[in-house]
């Protein structure tokens, strides 16, 4: 039996083409055809249209870039959605807002299908290598049917329990990622401007209790002022504001996140939302030169 996979981007690709890698008979679709091709290069076949992947796999994998694309998908709203979900699987695999991801679990189930909330930690070097670590919530026999399947992506997963619990431990975990990722960024903005040798900088961090896989990931590129994308300023912007969402509606103060915000917020508007998320440096260099731009 097929296994499907639909959306096949920064992230999507290289983790469907690990699950074809591994054997994993995969039918996937992806609504720019070119990002196909690897994928049929490997093995993969691919689908006409979502509908074809629905009628033809009992599992489906969903990594979408927001709410609007997956209802797309799923035509949900429409007469559509419970002939493409009865009887099965849907792992979503993006990041959506936990109240979306809980509605889409009562619908699915309404309508005689399973659901499994699998978000990953990871960009896109970690996707590439099958290094990212997921997070798992929904029924026990659904994520328990689902976990094998993640294992050419993923070198970890861990159960959190009832949707959204996954959705808010990413949140969590991100959390982290945006500030942290933000400070060695201003730290090698601070040191460029005192006329620091910034490799020196990256030797002493990395020599030092703070270095990471983060650090030594962004650092070079930092140092090379190189934006290749792995993880998009703009995904940053919109994570950043789902947190900040989810951290309004429990009423809990989230300063540091509320900083980062506004200065991806200011990257995007300055035309750097494609570009990686140490893109931010240009925010901080407006700043400091004297130009704020708003988004």
């Amino acid at each position: 039996m097929y296994v499907g996979f639909v959306g096949l981007g920064v992230m999507g690709q290289p983790m469907a083409l690990n699950l074809a890698r591994a054997g994993t008979p995969l039918l996937v679709w992806n609504r720019t055809p070119a990002r196909c091709a690897p994928l049929r290069a490997v093995g993969a076949e691919i689908a006409a249209s979502p509908a074809e992947v629905f009628d033809r796999t009992a599992v489906v994998i969903l990594m979408l870039a927001d709410e609007t694309a997956v209802d797309e998908v799923l035509h949900r709203g429409t007469p559509d959605f419970a002939a493409r979900v009865a009887g099965r699987t849907l792992v979503h695999m993006g990041t959506t807002s936990p109240e979306y991801s809980g509605g889409l679990r009562d619908e699915v189930r309404g309508a005689g299908g399973r659901y499994v909330e699998a978000p990953v930690s990871g960009s896109r070097v970690p996707a590439e290598q099958g290094q990212l670590v997921a997070m798992l919530a929904g029924d026990d026999d659904a994520v328990e049917a689902v976990r094998p399947l993640l294992a050419p992506m993923c070198r970890e997963a861990f159960d959190c329990g009832d949707v959204p619990g996954a959705l808010l431990m990413k949140f969590s975990v991100n959390l982290f990622l945006i500030t942290l990722v933000t400070g060695l960024t201003e730290a090698f903005h601070f040191a460029d401007r005192h006329g620091l040798d910034q490799r020196l900088l990256r030797d002493v961090l990395d020599a030092g209790p703070m270095a990471s896989a983060v650090s030594r990931g962004k650092a070079p590129k930092l140092l090379a002022r190189d934006f290749a994308v792995q993880a998009a300023a703009a995904d940053v912007l919109k994570n950043n504001r789902l947190i900040a969402e989810a951290a309004r509606k429990a009423g809990l103060a989230s300063p540091l996140l509320d900083v980062c915000h506004a200065l991806f917020d200011e990257t995007v508007a300055q035309g750097h939302g494609d570009e990686d998320m140490v893109a931010v440096l240009h925010a901080l260099e407006s700043r400091t030169d004297g130009v704020r731009v708003e988004g």
